[in-house]
């Protein structure tokens, strides 16, 4: 199997609730050393977070980064979504760190996903700063994103 077989697979996993297979099938690339590319990586990424498994997401964010293959949006998106559903919500904030360092521009979903997070951690303080940061980098917002925010606030 090639690269695009391997990528159909995994992201087959993700539909299924399968993580553990995708990150299997990443392995099984690796070894048998099919090239691996971002939306290899993504789709892993995106498997660990449909079934909350954040930590293994972020090992394979990281892993993506040692061995330097590229990073986009959708890759820190899924990365941010999993810390939230996790309610890892620092962990949230540290990848949208590692966002700004490796120049990957956030979007909508990036910063519904990060005020999200830091919502469910009652971390306001953070979700305003996160606002704030919206505006500076000419990130869209909705209501939902305000909706969070002042969740945020109320909890803290």
């Amino acid at each position: 199997p090639d690269t695009v077989v391997f990528n159909a697979a995994i992201s087959a996993c993700e539909k299924g609730l399968q993580w553990k297979k995708s990150c299997e099938l990443l392995s099984e690339m690796m070894r048998r050393e099919v090239k691996v590319d971002t939306t290899t990586f993504n789709a892993t990424i995106s498997a660990c977070e449909t079934d909350g498994e954040w930590e293994h997401g972020l090992w394979i964010l990281n892993m993506m980064l040692q061995i330097m293959v590229e990073v986009d949006t959708i890759t820190f998106n899924a990365a941010i979504s999993s810390c939230e559903k996790g309610g890892a919500w620092e962990h949230a904030l540290q990848c949208c760190s590692v966002m700004a360092m490796n120049i990957v521009g956030p979007n909508t979903i990036t910063c519904s996903a990060a005020v999200s997070a830091c919502e469910r951690g009652g971390a306001w303080d953070s979700a305003l700063q996160l606002l704030e940061a919206m505006e500076d980098n000419k990130v869209e917002s909705d209501i939902l994103i305000f909706m969070a925010a002042i969740s945020a606030c109320e909890r803290g």
